[in-house]
């Protein structure tokens, strides 16, 4: 007969715990010494316990269902369509091509790929209805699942103009995409701009729903899903947290719709924290996040090239940066365990604390007239700007930690040869609506100082 060994053992209550701790202490004080308290105001505990634990998350994070994305910038139709077929056939499961125009021939560059059942993604710098019509085509006859990602409230925030002249036209033009097509997953939501300009969790949470919100204000009725595309960034159990604190408050939301659209969490590793000096630790990084991205119930997953700050898009890149992803799939296995992190106190405790305090922040930005009023009048930057400055701060004075950088430098280290692309803040002066939100990373004065010194 089949014995359980915990019976030997009598149990030990939170409260025994933190004696114990107290006791080592040796008189220091517990909430200084061990709480740590993070940009959200959300206090970490050093331990999380059965009998403090009130209410799980209902959140289904499939990580069994995780495709590995390849980015695939399209300039060159023939090269595009090499690369597209060269990194399915080493791993990757799903395309995302970036469309500049609407100039490049899309039918010759799907015509050859085996789409089959297959997720592809597609990044628009503009908005055509003829272009989508072809790829409402294309999708039906080869059985691909398309998603085109267009996020015009996304393209406002980041270069601070609309697609076209005006918020009404970018809708209506929307509008009537989705009345000439049948196949296509129409909207996306660019998670990634708030992260990488400095928003803590949060805000991130906050601002994507708010600014899903407006989509769904206008089109719950026909869309069928809504892309996040979400940067993850190196606090690995709150970016777990993060990804499902977002999808079980989006299924929130769209059930006042009465709708049963989807959240599709489309993720990739942040930029924020990267570094063009020891760059090699940047694999550390990524590796890590895409980890946190697999838990947290991501649907794919573009993992960012460690060079991908300095160098040109180039095939040694992008092989290390999907066999991470091949690891952790089929050697790691990452993928054979569906909601990885239920039962976990301290990541059950994350996720309903952030989706509390998003909530809130959430119900705030309605109150105070939508996503799109304090958009314009400079409200979202402003807030994002002062928890970015927050977090500029900790990493000038070595509180946040980037190895290699402000932690153990490489004095002998030297970067100004190898720069193919410009790693820092582009200054592009234009006339814009708004003035757009700005992604920065926290190494990029450091930097520019030892280039000058080289």
């Amino acid at each position: 007969m089949a014995t359980n060994l915990f019976d030997d053992f009598n149990p030990i209550s939170s409260k025994q715990w933190k004696q114990k701790i107290q006791f080592e202490l040796d008189g220091a004080d517990y909430n200084q010494t061990v709480i740590w308290n993070s940009p959200e105001d959300i206090q970490v505990k050093p331990f999380y316990h059965s009998d403090e634990f009130t209410k799980a998350a209902n959140v289904n994070t499939q990580a069994s269902d995780f495709k590995i994305c390849q980015n695939i910038f399209v300039f060159d139709i023939e090269k595009s369509i090499e690369r597209a077929l060269n990194t399915l056939e080493r791993g990757a499961e799903s395309l995302r091509f970036a469309i500049q125009n609407e100039k490049i021939d899309i039918e010759k560059l799907l015509e050859n790929l085996p789409l089959e059942n297959r997720i592809v993604y597609f990044h628009f710098s503009f908005i055509s209805i003829d272009f989508v019509k072809k790829l409402d085509t294309i999708s039906l006859q080869k059985k691909a699942h398309f998603y085109c990602n267009f996020d015009p409230i996304g393209q406002l925030a980041r270069e601070g103009n609309w697609f076209s002249t005006s918020e009404k036209t970018n809708f209506d033009t929307l509008n009537l995409v989705f009345k000439n097509t049948t196949n296509l997953n129409i909207l996306s939501v660019d998670l990634g701009l708030y992260q990488n300009s400095g928003a803590n969790i949060t805000q991130q949470i906050a601002y994507s729903l708010a600014h899903a919100n407006e989509y769904l204000n206008r089109f719950a009725d026909n869309a069928k899903s809504i892309v996040f595309q979400v940067s993850v960034g190196t606090n690995y159990f709150f970016e777990i947290a993060k990804l499902r604190a977002l999808r079980m408050l989006f299924d929130l939301i769209a059930a006042e719709y009465n709708s049963e659209i989807k959240c599709h969490l489309l993720v990739t590793p942040t930029k924020r924290n990267k570094t063009i000096y020891d760059y090699n630790v940047n694999m550390l990084r990524t590796t890590t996040e895409c980890m946190s991205a697999i838990l947290g119930g991501a649907d794919a997953i573009a993992n960012l090239p460690y060079d991908a700050l300095y160098h040109k898009d180039n095939e040694f890149g992008d092989r290390i940066a999907r066999n991470q992803l091949l690891i952790l799939k089929h050697e790691s296995y990452f993928d054979k365990v569906n909601n990885p992190a239920d039962g976990s106190y301290y990541i059950e405790s994350l996720t309903m604390q952030l989706a509390e305090k998003s909530l809130a922040l959430f119900k705030d930005i309605e109150a105070n007239g939508g996503f799109l009023k304090l958009l314009n009048d400079g409200t979202i930057k402003k807030k994002i700007q002062e928890s970015a400055n927050k977090e500029q701060e900790l990493f000038d004075t070595k509180k946040e930690i980037l190895l290699g950088t402000n932690k153990y430098p490489n004095k002998e280290d030297r970067m100004k040869h190898d720069l193919e692309l410009f790693p820092f803040v582009k200054i592009k002066p234009r006339k814009t609506l708004i003035t757009p939100i700005i992604e920065k990373r926290l190494a990029e004065k450091m930097e520019q100082e030892r280039l000058e010194l080289e």
